[in-house]
């Protein structure tokens, strides 16, 4: 299918590896120019790299934290035109209710609900000026299902989700939609990270562990990035303006809802 998005340009966050990286390919493919970022230099210089000879698009690269304003600011030098802007960062770590201080849900915060909405307050007038946009939002499926041990992770995204829900429904008319991505358990470094906390918590190896949360999924496997990255494409492309406001989850069948 042909997304309609060729010449577009697309703003990509955390996007040297995992998720984000999967996004950039995916909107690459469809002939999307790209600002990737990340904050490791060598990592995100290779991946623009691999990108460019792939696919014979045109990648900037920005190494800086998006939870902070100075990386903030840093991409926004390098992005203030994007057609397209794709949210995304690491989640924060795992733990218990009582592990956590205010300070903990402040960099949670920063991270994974004030972040994007900053970013999307600085893109959004000149999508509304062009007459056409999109956001796409990496969230979490434990926007659905609370996910116990991810505490801090289910109260930022919440959050995000809320600030999203109004404000795609006012930037819509202007031909620029809002959206959000709720991936399930992926085969990224995230998986693996939280794989080894099963390990620990359970004393099992890294195989066991992974067979017990893949028996949790009805698709009986991780997902994958490149299957990620296309959904993120098609809400990207031109066949998508009627998608507003949306949370779609991508977890291979986990969270068991009707709706």
């Amino acid at each position: 299918m042909d997304l309609g998005i060729s010449g577009k340009r697309a703003l990509i966050c955390a996007s040297s590896k995992g998720l984000g990286r999967g996004c950039a390919e995916a909107l690459a493919g469809a002939g999307v120019d790209l600002v990737l970022n990340g904050r490791n230099a060598e990592t995100l210089a290779a991946t623009a790299g691999e990108i460019r000879v792939k696919y014979g698009v045109k990648v900037d690269t920005v190494c800086a934290d998006v939870a902070t304003e100075e990386g903030r600011a840093a991409l926004l030098k390098a992005a203030s035109d994007v057609d397209i802007l794709v949210n995304n960062a690491g989640g924060p770590p795992p733990g218990l209710w009582s592990d956590w201080d205010r300070d903990d849900f402040i960099a949670a915060l920063d991270a994974n609900m004030l972040a994007p909405i900053a970013l999307m307050k600085a893109l959004l007038p000149a999508m509304i000026a062009k007459g056409w946009g999109r956001v796409v939002n990496i969230t979490s499926g434990s926007v659905k299902s609370p996910i116990p041990q991810l505490g801090l992770s289910n109260a930022a995204r919440a959050g995000l989700t809320g600030y999203v829900a109004g404000t795609s429904r006012q930037v819509a008319g202007h031909g620029v939609t809002i959206n959000n991505l709720l991936p399930g358990i992926h085969a990224t470094d995230r998986a693996i990270s939280l794989d080894q906390g099963v390990m620990a918590a359970k004393g099992i190896d890294m195989d066991a562990a992974r067979a017990q949360r893949q028996a949790t999924i009805p698709a009986g496997r991780y997902g994958t990035a490149a299957e990620f990255g296309a959904t993120c494409a098609f809400l990207c492309s031109q066949h998508a303006g009627f998608i507003v406001g949306q949370n779609i989850v991508l977890d291979g069948g986990a969270i068991n809802a009707t709706i």
